[in-house]
């Protein structure tokens, strides 16, 4: 058995990546949206970059695969980590109406307003997510620049 794990397997199949160009545009998007957040003074940072699940603040995600569902940029806001490791010691403790354990997710909420006002007054094209599973998040789908322009109607000659 080699290292792979059934690559052939359909299960395992991972949406193929977007090509380089398209993530670079997505990377560039990311750049500018924490650019922003930090001039408003917030801090901001790349999700998997080195340290920073130590850190609180609004993580910023880059969606690589090729068709997205959603927007290729999103972010959410992450609370102070001993903030996070209370709520989860309350939750593996038993207690999870403590009221440490909806805190973070009470945070989030309330910084997702804030996220995207911010974010629209800088010309970035941003809403919530409609995701049950991730009430706080924010999708940027590029800048009020980026859109296509709409096809304009073409006057019809004037007949003699």
């Amino acid at each position: 058995m080699t290292g792979d794990l059934m690559p052939d397997h359909p299960m395992f199949d991972l949406p193929p990546k977007a090509p380089p160009e398209t993530i670079e545009a997505r990377e560039a998007l990311a750049g500018q949206v924490i650019q922003t957040l930090r001039r408003a003074g917030l801090p901001a940072f790349r999700d998997g970059k080195p340290s920073v699940t130590d850190r609180a603040g609004a993580v910023v995600y880059v969606d690589p695969h090729a068709e997205t569902d959603s927007a290729p940029v999103s972010l959410s806001w992450r609370c102070d980590p001993a903030m996070l490791g209370a709520a989860v010691d309350s939750l593996t403790s038993g207690d999870p109406d403590a009221p440490v354990v909806r805190y973070p997710g009470i945070i989030g909420l309330h910084m997702q307003s804030a996220l995207i006002n911010i974010l629209l007054s800088a010309g970035v094209v941003a809403t919530p997510d409609n995701d049950a599973m991730n009430p706080d998040h924010v999708l940027v789908f590029g800048t009020m620049s980026d859109p296509t322009p709409t096809p304009r109607p073409t006057p019809a000659p004037e007949s003699p």
